[in-house]
């Protein structure tokens, strides 16, 4: 739910008013049921709000506490609220709302920082604390809600999205390298906290800021996955861990229904979504609102799953909405949809979530969705080969990036090269910490921590948020994660992988859509760029700003248009589709 935005003066001026104007007006579909703004002194703070709890505008935002002398911006949902309110009210505190957003602020009086390790939830919030002047910034465990931030040395702004800092003016735009080598080797993931710009990063998940009133500051990661196991954990049967999931699967999809609005599910048609859809129904859930979304196909491959989807629809009886999109509304919404991504994001799914996401936002505010699962619980095919690997930096990077050092020279013009394999580092200095022995363990912790949170999750917010739709993802419930980190890599692995996670959904869905191939979001024309396509993604690359830019060399660009379909990466995608997209999302935000 909502976005949020503010400006931290550290040179005597006030916090500007036009700025975070600027800033809030770029995030309005984020919030369309309301805005606010608290400015005080030198520390501003914007909202734009969603109503999805507590739907009086006593909850409203930014929520200034002038007993505690608090204000908060906040964006997210804190599930367990209720018990939370319930413990800071047998303390002694007295409410103004019902909502879930004081619930945080009467925590942080009571417990200070220590608070946010109660919080169960989605979040990105700022705490302005007006005694010590100080500024916290805080991102949730899988930084599922975002948070950008721009500094110069005289102010630090922050916002729910990269495109409402550009908003507020006065941003380096320049490319990061060391993030272009990222965006080229991992498909577009930037892990935190770099984004494209020199001039722009993410505050990582997990992490607390302290910024003092002269700009110094300090981080705190507050929570990490653990993949230690105890002697017991050695010892617990595979029937006992799948006990022990559905346990933690059940609490993690109810605690994801608190809300004052109604909760549908995205169904895909895949085991994820599908098992979501079958704990509801454990859970009482009648008529429960389901959506599906489908594509022409093209060159022979199928554009949509809707046989999966509607036979859950039909076994549960759900209220179920089956949405198509043919070929030219999707070419017509393709701009619309990179200009709502806070960073380039090359996967085929975000067309599919943006145009989906308007459709359910139609009738609906918050939706389940199956996100995090692959990443868990060890559903990808370069998981098994890691299992016998005794080189797991190298058979992770061949199995996974989409090109070597030595070829993004090739690609890029010199100006633009990274001076030494930032993607293949990264990964080295990951596998080499603590905490995970096995090289399955190193992969899932990785991918979960770093690539889940800026691909997948990312794509989800900034897709259904477009549409003031907010998200919610069970299968990153921290709880959950926890255990399926002692849960042994085998057990993941098995069947073809999320082998436990498949034992736990046969005792709720039904079989056809467990063992069924494994899918993917379907958009064979992204995939497979032809006619109208390959006109728009030529026109981007060969337009006079981006031979201005000059990021890619003309030579590989002439092969790519010459032969699209025979320049596919090692996970199935378009070369020509992945450069096009930075080119085409950089003209989007007016860079």
């Amino acid at each position: 739910m909502c976005g949020i935005c503010g400006e931290i003066s550290f040179n005597g001026a006030p916090a500007s008013a036009s700025a975070i104007e600027k800033m809030s007006d770029a995030m309005a579909p984020r919030g369309p049921d309301g805005s606010g703004a608290v400015l005080r002194g030198r520390v501003g703070f914007g909202h734009r709000r969603l109503k999805i709890i507590d739907l009086s505008e006593a909850s409203a935002q930014p929520f200034v506490d002038t007993a505690a002398g608090l204000t908060v911006a906040f964006n997210g949902c804190i599930y367990n609220y209720p018990e939370l309110r319930a413990e800071l009210s047998g303390l002694g505190h007295r409410f103004a709302s019902t909502g879930d957003t004081e619930v945080i602020l009467k925590a942080w009086a009571e417990w200070g920082p220590a608070a946010v390790e109660r919080l169960k939830g989605m979040f990105a919030f700022a705490i302005h604390e007006r005694d010590s002047g100080r500024v916290w910034l805080v991102r949730d465990r899988f930084g599922i809600k975002p948070l950008y931030y721009a500094e110069n040395g005289k102010t630090l702004r922050f916002a729910s999205t990269l495109p409402a800092l550009l908003a507020a003016g006065g941003v380096d735009t320049e490319i990061d390298r060391g993030a272009l080598h990222n965006y080229m080797t991992w498909h577009s993931v930037v892990p935190a906290p770099r984004t494209i710009f020199s001039g722009v990063r993410k505050l990582p998940a997990a992490t607390i800021r302290q910024i003092e009133s002269d700009g110094q500051h300090r981080d705190r990661v507050y929570w990490e996955p653990s993949f230690a196991r105890s002697v017991e954990d050695a010892e617990r049967s595979a029937e006992d861990w799948r006990e022990l999931l559905l346990e933690e699967l059940r609490a993690a999809v109810r605690r994801r229904m608190v809300a004052d609005v109604p909760v549908g599910v995205l169904l895909s048609g895949g085991v994820d979504s599908s098992l979501i859809v079958g704990l509801l129904a454990e859970e009482g859930q009648k008529h429960l609102a389901t959506y599906s979304i489908g594509f022409e196909e093209a060159k022979g491959e199928k554009g949509d799953e809707f046989k999966y989807s509607d036979l859950i629809a039909d076994h549960y009886g759900t209220n179920h909405h089956k949405i198509f999109i043919p070929s030219d509304e999707m070419l017509a919404n393709l701009p619309s949809a990179i200009r709502a991504m806070s960073e380039p994001m090359v996967s085929y799914d975000n067309i599919g979530f943006y145009l989906l996401s308007r459709e359910v936002s139609k009738s609906i505010k918050v939706v389940q969705s199956g996100q995090g699962a692959d990443e868990v619980f060890g559903g990808y095919h370069w998981y098994p080969p890691m299992a016998s690997s005794n080189r797991p930096v190298e058979d992770y990077a061949a199995a996974f990036f989409d090109r070597s050092h030595a070829t993004i020279a090739e690609h890029l013009n010199p100006d633009y090269l990274a001076r030494r394999d930032e993607s293949l580092g990264f990964v080295a200095a990951h596998f080499a910490l603590g905490g995970a022995d096995d090289a399955v363990d190193k992969a899932l912790r990785l991918d979960t921590n770093v690539m889940l949170v800026d691909d997948p999750v990312k794509r989800v917010d900034n897709m259904t948020m477009a549409w003031g739709l907010e998200a919610r993802v069970p299968f990153l419930d921290h709880e959950l994660v926890e255990l399926a980190g002692r849960i042994p890599p085998e057990l993941k692995l098995a069947h073809g992988g999320k082998g436990i996670l498949k034992d736990a959904a046969r005792r709720v869905i039904p079989s056809e859509v467990i063992d069924r191939p494994k899918g993917y979001f379907p958009v064979p024309a992204l995939k497979y760029i032809d006619g109208p396509y390959l006109d728009m993604v030529r026109d981007a690359l060969t337009s006079q700003r981006a031979r201005e830019r000059a990021i890619f060399r003309d030579d590989y660009l002439n092969k790519l248009f010459a032969a699209p379909s025979e320049h596919i990466t090692p996970l199935r995608g378009s070369e020509l589709w992945q450069v096009a997209l930075l080119e085409m999302w950089l003209q989007e935000q007016g860079v």
